[in-house]
């Protein structure tokens, strides 16, 4: 749980120690004041200066650049100190034993982005915004927690709420001046057809979360097929290096391995299965059910199969399913086959890799799209309500609707009643941010 807002914090918040530089930050009403023990006179505010950091005692701890930003014009809206430490555990164990003296403490998980939060510096869709930008590992995943982290996403949100009270104050005026000739009746028939056009956009955004989840989670690929078929010497071939143990028993692979690929910006999961066969031994029965299971949550299934073998399974699922041949340096090409490959050459793999990235390309354009279980939740909300509101009778209960829409949207950027959720989101950082 997070402690008192009043209470002045201080963390790492740079990488893991040693480290060239190691970045200390301090929030709170005692920053400067702490500061100020540690470094003695500070720069002007947002200026970097050299400082000599000493103890208590008087005894060199370090040197250091010192950066003070008095609030509210600081990431958390406190006065925020932080110190360019040489990167040393030493080092920083020494300034914190000096922090602890003064009365500071340890900031815990997220408490810094929190701070920004209540401060009114980051709503709560910035905040997660900024939490997938720090662990994004692929170029997409960077675009979409930056259209997220940097405003894009609550400005949109938080336009389509501004768009419903516009429409209920006008609904509203209509039910207090129903008797006046103030409010005709083409206004109300303008509402209606704005609120029904709002409607589809966010039921066009919805359809979207797939792209937010396959961005953030990654595009899940799995290799199926029978024994033998090359499974695993694709899972090694595209991951460039030996994953998966290849032998000419059948039955090698008894559980689900993955690795993950960067391909041209976009994560991909790639799952190497059990090979698909009736079996009487009870770990390979486990490890075909396991690869059922794998293929019912694919995006895409690469069914492969030996070239020209007797084996022709057809895969009864509801995903996209990719027949590939394999073994296409012993065996002829065959027309039968979506692509035909070799692992052991590399023959075909550039084609199949063309495949998942047209594949990818098609699922995300770039746009804003809801990537959090959280923000669709809300906006499922949201789109009910909009309906409920176009379908009903009563004008009163028409404008409530719209009203609950609007908070709905709201709780997505942390504008409305969303106290329960902040322990959660916030814990998901790392203790310096």
């Amino acid at each position: 749980m997070i402690q008192a807002v009043n209470d002045t914090i201080y963390a790492l918040s740079s990488g893991a120690l040693p480290a060239g530089v190691a970045v200390v930050r301090i929030s709170g009403t005692l920053a400067f004041e702490a500061a100020r023990v540690l470094a003695g006179e500070l720069p002007a505010g947002r200026k970097a200066a050299l400082r000599t950091i000493r103890s208590r005692n008087g005894l060199i701890v370090d040197q250091a650049l010192v950066l003070a930003f008095p609030g509210p014009n600081s990431f958390t809206g406190e006065d925020c100190v932080e110190m360019h430490l040489h990167g040393s555990r030493a080092v920083v164990s020494a300034v914190y034993r000096e922090l602890e003296s003064i009365g500071l403490r340890l900031a815990e998980a997220g408490e810094f982005s929190r701070r920004a939060f209540e401060n009114g510096k980051l709503d709560l869709v910035e905040v997660e915004g900024l939490a997938d930008l720090i662990a994004s590992e692929t170029e997409m995943q960077r675009r979409l927690s930056v259209e997220q982290g940097f405003g894009g996403q609550s400005a949109l949100y938080m336009g389509w709420a501004e768009r419903l009270t516009r429409a209920r104050a006008l609904i509203e005026a209509e039910l207090d001046f129903a008797d006046e000739d103030d409010v005709p009746g083409s206004v109300s028939d303008r509402v209606w057809a704005e609120v029904a056009d709002l409607y589809l956009e966010i039921e066009e955004h919805i359809a979207s979360a797939k792209a937010g989840e396959i961005i953030r989670d990654g595009y899940k690929v799995v290799i199926a097929g029978p024994p033998n078929a090359g499974k695993s010497s694709l899972l090694n071939a595209l991951a460039k290096r030996d994953v998966a143990i290849v032998t000419e028993i059948a039955g090698t692979t008894r559980d689900i391995l993955h690795v993950d690929v960067d391909m041209d910006g976009y994560l991909v999961r790639f799952f190497d299965t059990a090979g698909l066969r009736e079996s009487e031994d009870r770990v390979e029965q486990e490890g075909v059910r396991r690869a059922r299971i794998a293929i019912e949550q694919a995006d895409l299934v690469l069914q492969l199969e030996e070239i020209d073998s007797d084996s022709k399974q057809i895969l009864e699922v509801t995903k996209e399913v990719l027949r590939v041949g394999t073994k296409a340096d012993i065996r002829q090409p065959s027309a039968a086959y979506d692509l035909n490959i070799s692992s052991e050459t590399g023959y075909g793999l550039d084609t199949l890799r063309a495949v998942i990235l047209e594949n990818l390309r098609q699922t995300w354009s770039g746009s804003l799209v809801p990537n959090r279980q959280r923000h669709l939740q809300y906006l499922k909300e949201a789109s009910i309500f909009i309906e409920e509101a176009l379908n009903g009778r009563e004008l009163d209960l028409r404008a409530e609707s719209l009203r609950a829409a609007a908070s709905s949207l709201g709780r997505i950027t942390g504008r409305v009643d969303v106290e329960q959720l902040l322990d959660v989101i916030f814990s998901q950082f790392c203790i310096g941010k």
